[in-house]
């Protein structure tokens, strides 16, 4: 350049050096008219080293910068292309200066590059993009203006040329590019084939680009975050540029975006997001098409297959048929023709030598053969090797072939060759779920809902992950509508496992699934607790032996029975009740003992859920089974004072409980071993709560041994609270379960024991409302009582010997005799209420400190306690203060004794 040139673009003022770019525009035009390449490379190189690499210059940058752009403009679209790799990089180092008006002239001059370049700038489109994010940012109006000028006019050019546009310079080797021009190839046997080689790739390449953008999508700054999104938007909308197919590496970015406090960045985000959804189930709804169709097609071929092979079979059968009739009629004229065999025998050699020539012909082969000939070779010189295949399987593996290659003549649909990675989107939206930020998690459920429609098999490797954070939006009660979306979620899910087959089962992590539930019942929310057990629920179902294999699976379901929630207490149980009823007896036991120590340790769960508890899981599994177990359990529990509540509460479940219907009539039927067996298993359990025996006895009918225990338990210390006890088994008594009973007083002669029974528990109890109930009771049957005593008068001197022989083990067969079946369930009532009453002694001084005594204690309170020794007579309590232990018995026990509440079987 001369120095008039330099000296003008080098000028402060815009407008000279706007004149001197003209003139050397006019320069650099001339040279490339005359074809003087190397005045155009010095004048580049110039302005690049001289003036554009001028650091802490900016009127000399400037001038680089107007002085390349003329030089663009001078080359026209048809010669730029050779000197852009020298013209651009000047340009872009100058957009990192300080001086803000160098970065708006660098916008300016690289506008009028691309402006010239067109598709070219392309090649260069990772370098612009990254010199633009930034400029998004810049802090100068102007800078920002003309970055904005310039970033419409790249889009433009993307819209245009990105998928089409090929660089006029080859990016190819010079080898390469010489063996592009080989159009035949000749393999081994000297066949010469035909090669396709592969087209240049366009200028601009999206999975070059796709580094950078998952680079910058991690940015912060709000003006930044608007420009991605902005080209975000519309590379997707460039036709056959599909984006979506690298959705995940920038969809993370994305779903941060909607937490930007900036109110643009939700919308235009929001608007991206929904743009990709509605892209992701259109590409799916065609790619669903095109399977349906190739099904179809295949399906079609397969049948004409089939109706050509029955056709040539059949054709095959007529020729064989013709063949046999002209052999037969060949040897018929031999035989009647020998004069002419010389003349037969030269026509033969004759048609032979003319029927080598078709012979050959046919062994080259049909058109239709040559081409499935050639397709082989080709695919052999590609490397794929092909064994012999059975002339049988010929036709499938044709189809197969026509299937995986494309279909010349077929309508493309565009989208059907997308492909999405669901597993990458859907790890991507499960991490988020979680996310403070509202607008994400609804956006988060919508994408699941979509997806799990498209690709519900996807979902299976992260249902551990997913339904740890899902569950957890479900307990979210804001005002929102997260809930009922994550719901939706949820139930679909569990729509989908519940419905696998065998085959896809397998690909269930049951332990990791099962880890990931139970840890939901530490949470307080109750709808989240419901949903996990209803997920194990139905995972029990599809498994039986899945929750069996947890070895903690017990224990956390039974401490989720201290919940406040009945719903899941009640789906709990029920859970606990299907895990049971499929254990063996090993482990229903352990469960079983499980149970108790947990009634042991939580007073406040055994008072307040201690009775639901018990009768639902009589009413999930057989009842007989778990009063058997529990008694076997009870029989070794040393806490005599818990085994006395809980077998209070079995009782009273036994005696009124409509469920229990049918071990009332097990009960009554003991002349059966097996029953009588149950019942004595119930009796050594029982025994540890005196009146709870003794109504266990009235219930089975059996009088007699119920008056034995009766006059045993009379021999020890009998406390206020087996008084109320006693008191309420008289309102018992009035129920309609012991309907049977009443009417049996109307036979004394046939149950003399039963009034000996009641007569006995009539003379234990104080004058209270019970003591009359019984008195009436018995008062409405007096006429046969007089003829009762007379049958008891006439057996005085049996009746009265009756607990000596109960306890005389000398003497075995005259128990046998008298059908004294019960002297070793005696035996342990005894040996049980002796051990209460040691253990009462025992504890009798801590009690004299305390006024109020323990919880579930045995011992009444002193002011209820009745006090012999002052007056030397048994003062008989008041009613009001038997109340309350009565109140408080009954809430123990978790029912009211009123005989209206009753529901159990009637006569």
């Amino acid at each position: 350049m001369d120095n008039t040139i330099i000296k003008g673009i080098t000028d402060r003022l815009y407008e000279k050096r706007k004149s001197a770019a003209l003139d050397l525009e006019t320069v650099v035009r001339q040279s490339a008219t005359e074809g003087d390449n190397d005045t155009i490379k010095n004048i580049i190189d110039q302005l690049s080293k001289d003036f554009a690499y001028a650091v802490h210059q900016p009127n000399v940058r400037n001038g680089g910068l107007i002085g390349l752009a003329a030089v663009a403009i001078a080359l026209g679209p048809n010669d730029v292309a050779i000197y852009l790799e020298d013209i651009i990089h000047p340009v872009l180092t100058c957009f990192g200066d300080q001086d803000a008006r160098v970065r708006y002239y660098a916008c300016e001059s690289l506008y009028n590059i691309a402006k010239v370049g067109k598709g070219e700038i392309l090649l260069y489109f990772n370098e612009i993009f990254d010199v633009l994010c930034k400029l998004s940012a810049d802090p100068d109006p102007s800078v920002k203006n003309g970055a904005d000028l310039l970033d419409r006019l790249i889009k433009d050019i993307i819209c245009e040329k990105a998928t089409t546009y090929i660089s006029v310079i080859s990016q190819t080797p010079i080898q390469d590019y010489q063996n592009s021009t080989q159009s035949t190839f000749k393999d081994s046997n000297g066949q010469t084939f035909q090669l396709q080689q592969p087209q240049e790739s366009t200028a601009f390449s999206l999975p070059k680009f796709i580094p950078l953008l998952m680079e910058r999508i991690n940015t912060i700054d709000p003006f930044t975050r608007v420009f991605l999104i902005s080209w975000i938007t519309v590379l997707n909308s460039v036709p056959d540029l599909y984006l979506i197919s690298y959705l995940p590496a920038f969809l993370d970015g994305l779903l941060n975006f909607l937490g930007d406090s900036h109110n643009d960045v939700k919308v235009l985000t929001q608007t991206a997001l929904n743009t990709f959804l509605h892209d992701v189930r259109k590409v799916s709804e065609i790619q669903k098409l095109i399977k349906s169709q190739k099904e179809k097609l295949k399906f079609d071929k397969k049948n004409d297959i089939v109706n050509e092979n029955n056709d040539n079979n059949n054709n095959n059968d007529n020729d064989r048929a013709n063949d046999n009739d002209n052999d037969n009629d060949k040897a018929y004229d031999n035989d009647n023709d020998k004069v002419n065999d010389n003349y037969k025998d030269n026509e033969d050699d004759e048609n032979s030598k003319n029927d080598n020539n078709p012979i050959e012909i046919s062994k080259v082969s049909t058109p239709t053969e040559i081409i499935s000939n050639d397709d082989k070779k080709i695919k052999n010189f590609e490397g794929i090797d092909e064994s012999p295949r059975e002339q049988s399987s010929l036709h499938n593996d044709e189809l197969e072939t026509e299937e995986n290659d494309s279909h010349d003549g077929e309508t493309y649909i565009p989208g059907q060759d997308i492909y999405l990675d669901y597993p990458a989107i859907l790890e991507i939206l499960i991490s988020h779920i979680d996310d403070t930020e509202e607008k994400i998690q609804s956006v988060i459920l919508i994408w699941l809902g979509t997806l799990l429609e498209i690709s519900p098999m996807s979902f299976i490797p992260y249902l551990p992950k997913l339904l740890s954070n899902l569950l957890l939006t479900m307990a979210k009660d804001d005002g929102s509508n997260l809930k009922e979306k994550s719901k939706d979620v949820n139930l679909n899910l569990l729509k989908l496992v519940e419905n696998l087959n065998e085959s896809d089962e397998k690909k269930l992590n049951y332990s990791a699934i099962i880890n990931s539930l139970t840890l939901h019942f530490l949470n307080e929310n109750e709808i989240t607790k419901v949903a996990a057990l209803d997920w194990l629920k139905m995972l029990h179902k599809k498994s039986r032996k899945s929750l069996l294999e947890h070895g903690d699976i017990y224990t956390t379901l039974l401490k989720a029975l201290s919940d406040s929630s009945e719903e899941v207490i009640y789906g709990d149980l029920q859970l606990i009740s299907e895990i049971s009823d499929d254990s063996d007896e090993e482990n229903f036991t352990s469960f079983i003992v499980n149970l108790l120590e947990l009634f042991k340790n939580d007073q406040k769960l055994l008072e307040k859920r201690g009775n639901f508890i018990l009768r639902r899981l009589c009413l999930s599994l057989d009842p007989a089974r778990v009063y058997q177990t529990l008694a076997k359990v009870l029989k070794k529990e040393t806490n005599n004072v818990f085994v006395g509540i809980i077998i209070q509460i079995l009782n009273n479940n036994l005696i009124t409980a409509p469920e229990l219907s049918n071990l009332r009539k097990r009960l009554r039927n003991l002349e059966n071993k097996q029953d009588y067996e149950f019942f004595a298993t119930l009796f050594k359990a029982w025994c540890h709560n005196a009146p709870a025996t003794l109504a266990l006895c009235l219930l089975a009918q059996s009088y007699e041994l119920a008056y034995s225990v009766l006059q045993i338990f009379v021999d020890f210390e009998i406390t206020v609270n087996i008084l109320v006890q006693i008191d309420i088994l008289v309102q018992l008594l009035e129920s309609p379960v012991f309907t049977r009973v009443r009417l049996q007083l109307l036979e004394p002669e046939k149950y003399p024991y039963l009034y000996k029974c009641l007569y006995g528990i009539l003379m234990l109890l104080p004058q209270s409302s019970a003591f009359s109930t019984l008195k009436n009771r018995l008062s409405s049957v007096s006429v046969l009582n007089t003829f009762a005593n007379n049958e008891s008068n006439k057996n005085l001197s049996e009746t009265s010997k009756v607990e000596e022989q109960h306890f005389n083990p000398e003497n075995p067969e005259s128990l046998v005799k008298k059908k004294f079946k019960y002297v070793e369930l005696l035996q342990r009532f005894r040996s049980i209420q002796q051990e209460h009453e040691d253990t009462l002694l025992k504890n009798s001084t801590s009690l004299l400190h305390n006024r109020v005594p323990p919880k579930y204690s045995d011992t009444p309170t002193n002011e209820v306690q009745s006090s012999p020794f002052d007056n030397h007579e048994l003062k008989t309590p008041k009613n009001n203060k038997i109340e309350p232990i009565k109140s408080a018995v009954r809430k123990v026990s978790g029912r009211s004794f009123v005989l209206k509440g009753f529901g159990g079987d009637k006569l």
